[in-house]
């Protein structure tokens, strides 16, 4: 399910690379299961600034709400609008058509410090 290409933080957040200084951000699987059915996602507008730990967004499911936290610092260069329409992409596929935002890295050694997809599922107990 976690590809070695992906990179994790423990408030369950991955990240991707998807050129050589913008990274995909999204909700991990295991997230989305904790949460239920996502009805509502809030996040950052585009040219929005965000830094590592930072508050960026807010899911709510039929369960509860949830801060989305920033892996990295960056600016945000897109927002993935069919999520925002449809929160229940970030359900049934989180790590591809559930992503939720495009960000240009400040620093792209950041990535090397973020966790890889073993010691995620270690995390987890996966």
């Amino acid at each position: 399910m976690y590809s070695s290409e992906v990179k994790f933080v423990d408030t369950h957040e991955w990240v991707k690379k998807d050129s050589a200084d913008v990274v995909l951000i999204g909700i991990t699987h295991h997230a989305q299961e904790l949460l239920g059915d996502l009805v509502y996602i809030e996040l950052p507008k585009v040219g929005s600034q965000i830094k590592t730990h930072a508050v960026i967004g807010v899911v709510e499911s039929v369960k509860a709400a949830s801060d989305l936290y920033s892996p990295i610092d960056g600016e945000v260069v897109e927002v993935n609008e069919s999520v925002i329409s449809d929160p229940t992409l970030a359900n049934t596929d989180p790590h591809h058509a559930g992503w939720l935002l495009k960000v240009k890295l400040s620093d792209t050694a950041q990535l090397d410090t973020l966790m890889s997809a073993n010691e995620y599922r270690t995390l987890i107990g996966a």
